[in-house]
């Protein structure tokens, strides 16, 4: 998603006040002298509700205020530094808030959502932050920022480390072509920064597959598209089949499709291993048969958000602790006849745009209320329909491996009762596991304790 077209230097200033409102006010002040016809009063008065409602607040000391409103034109951003730091209800103590990210929607923009969590992936980056907070002046901030929103800002590891990376992938190249294969898949984290990668043939389609924000259609090396995918493993191409069902469920990687995956070791900036997976013969336990692996009301973005989230939780837990929990996503309707309420519903009366799955400031929500029994029911949108859920559905003839507990088991029989997949995060291993029609595919392996 690039947002460089949506900022301008008349838009980016150091600020005067010392708290949100005051903030909120000085970049509304700018927008309105360019563009008149907006209401500043109205404009402040639906931020100021937000944050009311909804916290703002991303971490690193950035806030991301956003409101909708009917104008003419998609997007309008105004960006505010401020050197003393903000007093903001929503931020820590020891964070002051010293970037505002303002955000103007037109009501009518159906990839509002996407455009936050672009803005939201960006500004959770500690060094991009820092270079803006730390920048000598405006015009260097201003810079910065368009570099950034257009998917531009990388790190770059020095050519001579890249030498023998560099042959591994040519040669990665020779071998998709001979083995027949439709795509190369290249694992970024591999380098913990960026990689000198050679011109791919115009017949190849190739992938990055990056825990990081970066746009394919931006990236230098011209891949023709970027999945996101977080791991906490550092062992060889741990994101692969993650990766692949990403690519499934977006219609870019199909069933018959077999790829040649090129990897390392997470983090040590030599590309290593090359890998011709058969897609097929790896999810053929997964499709029993049927070739949708993906439900039909569910969008693929969805999907992709909910694996992020489990795989963020199996990860980083919730407050030092291993959190367990389970996600039904897609028809939602027939999950909730199949289930019953364990506590009081936290999602009800919200507004369907502020409970989305995809909206960024959903992250912390979701993992602070993933301490309580029971399942989240997301519909194939996006919505989050409750938390908190039993799940009924029976299925007497399942069997699952030794050592998976009752969750598991809920997983695996919503998934045959309705047309939906559940995702797992295990307490004990932070283990993520898929299921689609009581078939499981692990999507991570199991955390290894010293």
């Amino acid at each position: 998603m690039r947002l460089d077209k949506y900022i301008t230097r008349s838009r980016v200033v150091d600020l005067a006040s010392a708290d949100m409102e005051g903030a909120l006010e000085e970049l509304l002040n700018l927008t309105v002298d360019r563009f008149p016809d907006l209401d500043k009063s109205a404009l402040l008065k639906g931020l100021l509700r937000r944050e009311n409602t909804m916290t703002t607040y991303l971490g690193l000391g950035v806030a991301l205020p956003h409101v909708r409103a009917k104008m003419g034109r998609r997007y309008v951003i105004a960006i505010g530094r401020s050197h003393y730091g903000i007093r903001y209800d929503g931020a820590i103590e020891s964070e002051p808030v010293r970037l505002v990210i303002m955000l103007i929607a037109d009501e009518r923009a159906r990839d509002y959502l996407q455009v936050l969590a672009s803005l939201a992936r960006l500004l959770k980056e500690q060094d991009f932050v820092d270079s803006l907070v730390n920048a000598p002046d405006l015009d260097t901030v201003y810079e910065r920022l368009f570099a950034g929103f257009g998917g531009i800002s990388e790190k770059r590891v020095p050519t001579s480390a890249n030498r023998v990376s560099h042959i591994v992938l040519k040669e990665a190249e020779k071998i998709a072509r001979a083995t027949g294969c439709k795509a190369l898949m290249v694992f970024g984290d591999t380098f913990t920064g960026g990689f000198d990668t050679p011109k791919w043939g115009a017949a190849l389609k190739t992938f990055l597959v990056t825990r990081n924000l970066v746009d394919g259609e931006d990236h230098p090396a011209r891949y023709n598209e970027t999945i996101q995918v977080r791991s906490f493993s550092n062992q060889r191409l741990a994101q692969l089949r993650s990766a692949v069902l990403v690519g499934l469920t977006r219609g870019t990687i199909a069933f018959t499709d077999r790829l040649c995956c090129v990897g390392g070791m997470a983090g040590s900036n030599q590309f290593d291993t090359v890998v011709v997976v058969d897609v097929e013969k790896e999810f053929q336990t997964l499709l029993s048969g049927h070739a949708d692996l993906l439900p039909e009301d569910v969008k693929p973005e969805v999907l992709e958000r909910v694996i992020g989230v489990a795989t963020e939780l199996g990860v980083e837990g919730r407050e030092g602790r291993p959190v367990g929990c389970l996600f039904v996503v897609g028809d939602a309707k027939k999950v909730e006849k199949a289930s019953k309420p364990l506590v009081l519903n936290p999602f009800y009366g919200y507004k369907e745009e502020d409970r989305n799955i995809l909206n960024p400031f959903m992250d912390e929500t979701i993992k602070e209320f993933s301490s309580i029994d029971g399942a989240f029911i997301i519909g194939g949108d996006g919505v989050v329909e409750a938390a908190g859920a039993l799940l009924q559905a029976a299925d007497f003839n399942h069997s699952l491996p030794s050592g998976l507990g009752s969750r598991h088991a809920a997983a695996a029989a919503i998934s045959v009762a309705c047309d939906c997949i559940a995702i797992v995060v295990s307490s004990s291993t932070g283990q993520v596991t898929l299921f689609r029609r009581g078939v499981m595919m692990p999507l991570t392996e199991k955390k290894v304790t010293a």
